[in-house]
């Protein structure tokens, strides 16, 4: 195992997700590979230690591992394969990026960013891949080595975490990043509608209401929407509340009926329908293998 790996397996006590002593950031640990599922992922980065992860969306495939680095702008569901075994698990850091804290990584930037990066007229992914530099791997090392104490996690380690996305904003592709804290950009807009979609999931949204939201037409909402999530907006609350109900139904303990109802579904028969369609497994199987 490499040092960066090392670090991240004693901050990962258990299978899963593991919050660390910084908030916002947590060790991902999976010691079995896992085939081809659906998740959603939030806003943040992810950097892997050890083993690999293969991420489906729409019609593009990410691929990631030691080497490079995912970064999601916004939230996005998406597919995911996991290679890992019980010798070599997988290991993953996990950062959440919020708008102010790159808003104030931009201030304190001034008038050393490259404006031409600012300028790019390029359509803004939600989701994207970009190599990982030694000074990126460097930062990296020295956050994990930070988490290790309470005393440097408290007093250094949002210190460390800052200089990360720092450095990830002076690099390719960060101007999806620019564009997400920027007011008036097509990232920053759809990135307001995916926040009501999330916190009202439960609630009945049409299009026409979240491209007001977004001050925006209708079909130039739908445009900019598939340029960000890779998914048209129907289709990207239909798994938001999908996955939710997952959650529900395997975390909770909820009854079908019950799960479909608090993620807005009036029919319980076309939720199940649509819940197998997506996950695979019907609703009641999904109790049963967790029982």
């Amino acid at each position: 195992m490499t040092e960066t790996a090392i670090l991240m397996d004693r901050l990962a006590k258990k299978e899963g997700f593991n919050k660390t002593l910084i908030p916002g950031v947590g060790i991902f640990k999976a010691t079995h590979s896992r085939q081809r599922e659906p998740l959603c992922y939030q806003q943040g980065v992810i950097f892997v230690g050890q083993g690999a992860k293969r991420v489906f969306v729409g019609d593009e495939t990410f691929e990631y591992n030691s080497n490079n680095y995912l970064v999601l702008s916004v939230p996005i569901p998406v597919e995911c394969e996991t290679y890992a075994t019980e010798k070599e698990p997988l290991l993953a850091l996990t950062v959440d990026i919020t708008i102010g804290m790159l808003n104030r990584i931009i201030s304190q930037m001034g008038n050393h960013i490259d404006h031409a990066v600012l300028k790019k007229k390029d359509r803004h992914k939600g989701i994207f891949l970009t190599d990982a530099t030694p000074p990126i791997k460097e930062t990296l090392l020295r956050l994990l080595q930070a988490l290790q104490s309470p005393l440097d996690s408290n007093v250094i380690g949002q210190g460390i975490v800052n200089e990360l996305i720092f450095r990830i904003m002076c690099g390719e592709n960060a101007s999806s990043l620019y564009a997400l804290a920027m007011k008036n950009t097509n990232l920053s807009r759809i990135d307001k509608a995916l926040k009501l979609i999330h916190s009202n999931y439960r609630q009945s949204i049409d299009v026409d209401s979240l491209a007001a939201l977004a001050n925006m037409s209708p079909s130039a909402f739908h445009r900019a929407f598939k340029d960000v999530t890779l998914s048209s907006p129907i289709q990207y609350l239909k798994k938001v509340r999908l996955g939710k109900a997952r959650s529900l139904l395997m975390e909770q303990g909820s009854r079908v009926n019950e799960a479909a109802a608090e993620v807005g579904y009036e029919s319980t028969a076309q939720f199940s329908r649509e819940f197998k369609r997506y996950f695979g497994n019907s609703p009641v199987e999904c109790i049963n293998v967790l029982r």
